[in-house]
């Protein structure tokens, strides 16, 4: 498993019904469900049929929550069956384990490089994989320091956007694009913080290419 050595191909709007399929995964309380909606409006904004939907779990803080956002020319279902998801984005290091089996082959898989117990973990009814960051590296995944980069940009609480920004970097959409879909889905407030922290992960992820 490798991350793809360019980004994947827009999906066409004519004559191909290719389907390109997100998973996103993470716990309550990491921003997981906003960074759907933002990636689902940045295809919507230029007239894909966009499908998204939560798989599993809750989204109360600790609990686990594995959103999908599938887009293309025309989207039959919104369910990501095994091995399907071009690309998964994951929160942190154990749910990026727990969601392995929904990555397509020669798929990427990019990981905020922090654990965090989830409620089973919590509640005493599992344990924490001791050995998930070193399993993740050696399966190719990208791991990108969120938090560090979010509080770099002035607020660790961007590390979801942070993430999109890497994810940037395996799609074909544009930067603008992105842009204006953060604009849209964040407090006005926020608007300038967020976009930061957007490039502020794509720069770091163009970089790690790089060496």
């Amino acid at each position: 498993m490798t991350l793809h050595d360019s980004p994947l191909a827009a999906p066409s709007m004519s004559g191909s019904s290719d389907t390109t399929t997100v998973l996103l995964c993470g716990v309550g309380g990491q921003g997981t469900i906003l960074a759907a909606q933002i990636l689902a409006q940045v295809y919507l904004a230029q007239g894909f049929d966009v499908k998204v939907s939560e798989i599993h779990g809750m989204a109360q803080r600790g609990g686990s929550v594995t959103t999908v956002v599938r887009f293309g020319n025309e989207v039959h279902s919104m369910v990501a069956d095994l091995g399907c998801a071009q690309v998964i984005v994951s929160f942190e290091t154990t749910e990026a384990l727990r969601n392995l089996p929904y990555l397509a082959e020669g798929g990427s898989l990019i990981v905020n490089d922090e654990a965090v117990k989830p409620l089973p973990v919590l509640t005493g009814k599992a344990q924490m994989p001791h050995t998930a960051r070193a399993d993740l590296l050696a399966l190719g995944a990208s791991l990108v320091p969120s938090a560090r980069i979010a509080r770099t940009v002035g607020n660790a609480k961007t590390a979801n956007v942070v993430l999109l920004g890497a994810l940037s970097t395996a799609l074909a959409a544009l930067p603008q694009s992105w842009e204006e879909a953060i604009s849209l889905k964040v407090p006005q407030k926020t608007v300038d913080l967020n976009i930061n922290a957007f490039y502020a992960g794509r720069d770091y992820m163009l970089s790690e290419r790089r060496n």
